[in-house]
């Protein structure tokens, strides 16, 4: 029996899945339904079951990315929680590191505190920053919070120090649990055991937060998937772009944050290596927002300081950065006159005006609909019913508020849009000090092919790649992830005081958990890989770098790891210190299962470019209208060449190619723009 490998994506417009079954790709695409999103994705195995003879029974794989936790952070829908803290610190999550968004803003709110004051507690006891004891856990005290904690959904243990000895933390659970305290326990030594007590105490308050609300989500959609005759364990994308089982996610909520996302970006990178380009800006484009990252060498760049909504979370991230711009924002005219879209979005009901379901308020989707850039009859016909609206919401909304015709007006949006995503794009690659005109740009998303060719002329970007599942990226990525496990421990001292035997042993310990996490996924000895790093900074300074080592840690491997640290200081800063004493911070393992990726058969079509052209459309670039041929992207041939002005209609995405720009077919029938003409 043929084994099917299943990838489902829950965006704000669509719940996307794709299947592949002997390198053939399948794609289905249906509303989300956000009230129970779970129902989505059963929806989506409908289809797919109809139109692509998809059995149930054959799912050996089921993937899933899932904005939940997101969702439940930005909208501060999150459990009943309490936090237990060492004497003295109750405070911190409101004191934070008294940064504020803008210094010149006296009148900044804080963010909501993860857990209100009246639900953070504290414990006579105290470590040092060597993990002495300075002050023994008061047992009885801790027992007398008992009363007050019953009755919370989830208990957040944050101690100081705890990542040197994590026994007063275990302690305090136990010693809850034993009192009758029935909620879903996090400790910080287990979720985050690094330093920088306030980052550290958020993330696992935010974790305790978001235990139930995941636990709740995913035993709602493993029940459904069940019901749905899917056998298949179910995997969940986390934020670092490798794969853990269901009930790894439900243990590390906090790990999901960027679930959604980071599946398009190991999706794009895996298409730009086939494309021969390991350095690319990805470009994720949905419903409601656009999502943007780097990738370097092969390799996303990934973070430990990422905000999501207003909440610094320090575990490892890919280094994604969000704007409000998706298909479904909203264009609107702002008491002073001027042209916004976004941050808020039609949603998927009733989405844009375009839809024809009900939506009264223009959208970037709509605004393209106008121009002539999509066509609502073709364009996923199971879902746009029709254009009856579109101008009218446009003239209402924004044409007859600014005093402009309704192609300036639906331009107009179109430019205010691209202005927020080249920002975005500007912040992952100028700002970080990157070269756009170095990089390729991988657009994708049910949006971001209509924008990306703008985009990355505006840019100096020499190349676009579009993928022949633009649409269903972040699915597809779920498909070709390896399982990863992160672990880290802060040992803060100085290099040359550091005994390599402790380092060691610490080492061999991450290696020890990591195995046994893999091979409790089934996966054998030859598909594990273990990848050691220290974070390391100059005694005195605030902020450290990541250099890879190696976990048989003896003198020679200090001392090298010392020259790389040098080395890697001058590359990001411009200058090194080889005589300042450099200070050990952090010991990092990353235990990696290698996926078998699956055999992606190329879509190897003969014809002509004119056997793919369906007509010849009135289209506005930038004010100017155009007769453009419009061509259905099923039957390009491969490695076949055309010039813009095109307009290239998929299943689920659609090419918007620009006067001057060419176009390549290549052997995966992914379209390459060439920016400047080739």
């Amino acid at each position: 029996m043929t084994t099917t490998r299943v990838g489902v994506d829950i965006g704000g417009t669509f719940t996307d899945l794709v299947t592949v079954r002997d390198g053939e790709i399948t794609v289905s695409k249906t509303p989300s339904t956000p009230d129970a999103p779970e129902r989505g994705v059963v929806d989506a195995l409908d289809v797919a079951a109809a139109r692509d003879g998809v059995d149930p029974e054959t799912i050996g794989f089921f993937g899933h990315g899932t904005t939940v936790a997101t969702n439940a952070v930005l909208e501060e829908e999150w459990a009943d929680t309490a936090l237990v803290t060492t004497e003295g610190f109750r405070d911190v999550l409101e004191i934070g590191r008294q940064a504020r968004p803008d210094i010149y803003d006296f009148q900044a709110e804080k963010p909501t505190p993860i857990v209100e004051r009246h639900r953070r507690f504290e414990v006579p006891e105290r470590l040092d920053e060597q993990g002495n004891v300075v002050r023994p856990l008061d047992e009885r005290a801790v027992r007398a919070l008992a009363d007050d904690l019953r009755g919370v959904d989830s208990v957040a243990v944050s101690l100081l120090f705890p990542f040197e000895d994590d026994s007063h933390e275990r302690r305090v659970r136990d010693l809850l649990e034993e009192e009758g305290v029935d909620a879903a326990f996090s400790l910080s030594s287990v979720v985050l055991p690094e330093i920088r007590e306030y980052e550290r105490t958020l993330t696992t308050a935010l974790n305790a937060a978001l235990k139930p609300v995941m636990d709740r989500y995913l035993g709602n959609l493993e029940s459904v998937v069940r019901e749905a005759s899917v056998d298949a364990p179910l995997s969940v994308m986390q934020s670092n772009g490798g794969i853990i089982t269901a009930r790894a996610a439900r243990e590390r909520p906090v790990n999901t944050l960027l679930s959604g996302p980071a599946g398009g970006v190991q999706g794009a990178t895996y298409v730009a290596a086939r494309t021969g380009s390991e350095n690319v800006v990805t470009m994720d484009m949905g419903g409601t927002s656009c999502d943007v990252s780097l990738v370097e060498g092969g390799d996303p760049l990934v973070s430990t300081d990422v905000e999501v909504g207003d909440y610094p979370v320090s575990v490892p991230m890919i280094d994604i950065h969000t704007v409000g711009s998706g298909g479904g924002s909203l264009a609107w005219v702002d008491a002073g006159g001027a042209l916004r879209v976004g941050p808020k979005s039609a949603g998927a009901d009733p989405g844009p005006v375009c839809y024809g379901r009900g939506g009264t308020r223009p959208t970037i989707t709509d605004a393209h609909a106008l121009l002539g850039r999509i066509d609502p009859a073709s364009f996923l016909p199971d879902v746009l019913d029709g254009a009856g609206g579109v101008e009218r919401a446009v003239e209402t909304h924004v044409a007859d508020e600014l005093g402009v015709d309704v192609e300036t007006a639906a331009q107009g949006i179109l430019d205010v849009a691209n202005a927020n995503m080249e920002r975005a794009l500007r912040v992952v690659s100028v700002e970080r000090g990157y070269d756009p005109r170095e990089f390729d740009l991988v657009a994708f998303g049910g949006a971001g092919p209509l924008h990306a060719p703008k985009l990355a002329a505006e840019l100096g970007v020499p190349r676009v790649v579009v993928p022949r599942t633009a649409g269903v990226l972040s699915a597809l990525g779920l498909l070709i992830s390896d399982t990863l496990y992160d672990h880290s421990t802060s040992r803060v001292r100085r290099l040359d005081t550091v005994d390599p035997d402790e380092l060691a042993a610490a080492f061999a310990s991450f290696v020890a958990d990591g195995r046994a996490q893999l091979e409790a996924e089934g996966l054998s000895p030859d598909r594990m890989q273990f990848e050691p790093s220290m974070d390391l900074r100059y005694v005195g300074q605030s902020f450290e770098l990541s250099v890879p080592t190696t976990v048989d840690v003896d003198a020679a491997a200090l001392e090298t790891v010392r020259e790389r640290f040098h080395e890697r200081h001058r590359q990001r800063y411009g200058h090194a210190y080889p005589d300042e004493p450099v200070e050990l911070v952090t010991l990092r393992l990353r235990a990696r299962g290698v996926v078998e990726t699956p055999d992606l058969r190329p879509e190897g079509r003969d014809g002509s470019v004119a056997d793919a052209r369906v007509e010849t459309r009135r289209v506005v670039y930038d004010g100017e209208p155009s007769d453009t041929p419009v061509y259905d992207r099923t039957r390009l041939p491969t490695d076949s060449r055309f010039d813009g002005p095109a307009v290239v209609e998929g299943r689920e995405s659609t090419t918007v190619v620009h006067p001057g720009q060419r176009v390549r077919v290549d052997a995966d029938a992914n379209l390459v723009v060439e920016v400047d003409g080739g």
